[in-house]
């Protein structure tokens, strides 16, 4: 078929990298991952990253299949990554099951990535509608449409109930959405991927050994 030809004609010319990369030497890498994340984090944005901040989150359900999809960071901090979402919403149900979660980043602009993997937490109430306060009124109004991962009867079920949350938004702009909800990922390991032109790609693993403390090692790429 002419669509397979052009497929895979397009997937095979296809490169990574084809710009200068930073380096990166894990000798100088600080003692704690968020840290480390926090500088790779601004270098990628000022590198000219399109939306940096977005992630892939990994969760299982309750039959142990894994389920990936993108969200958003909202933080990182001492405490972890956060990110926020419904608690009815499939991810929010999967996090009530199996409270355990894996993060993933890609910034091609540079050629790294970050991966993290950890306990989730549900945030309580108050943390969760101060989260949803100070995002746009687009983002209240999605919450509030709410129903997320629902069968969709149609387009036009969709549009009403769109159109009527974001004119509430408009008009109550701290309404409440009660199953919003902001989770914390606690990192039990985080691993840091630099790529390099010649394949001799660095990563640096971190492990936690004991609440503040991290045992860092370097892996094959």
């Amino acid at each position: 078929m002419t669509g397979d030809v052009e497929f895979h004609e397009v997937l095979h010319s296809l490169r990574v990298w084809d710009t200068a990369l930073p380096s990166f030497d894990p000798a100088s890498a600080p003692a704690d991952p968020v840290e480390l994340f926090r500088e790779w984090f601004v270098h990628a944005a000022r590198a000219g990253q399109a939306e940096p901040h977005t992630m892939g989150l990994a969760t299982a359900d309750a039959d142990g299949r894994p389920d990936v999809r993108i969200v958003m960071l909202h933080e990182a901090d001492a405490r972890g990554w956060h990110f926020a979402s419904h608690a009815t919403s499939a991810k929010g149900r999967q996090l009530a099951g199996r409270p355990e979660a894996a993060l993933v980043f890609y910034w091609p602009a540079v050629g790294r990535q970050v991966r993290v993997r950890g306990r989730v937490s549900a945030c309580g109430e108050r943390e969760s509608r101060a989260d949803l306060a100070v995002r746009s009124r687009g983002a209240l109004a999605a919450a509030l449409t709410g129903r997320q991962s629902e069968v969709l009867g149609s387009a036009e079920e969709l549009a009403r109930a769109s159109a009527a949350a974001w004119e509430r938004a408009g008009a109550e702009p701290d309404a409440p959405a009660p199953t919003w909800t902001r989770y914390v990922l606690e990192p039990s390991e985080a691993e840091f991927f630099q790529g390099d032109a010649a394949r001799r790609h660095v990563r640096l693993r971190y492990r936690r050994t004991a609440p503040d403390t991290w045992t860092r090692e370097l892996l094959w790429p």
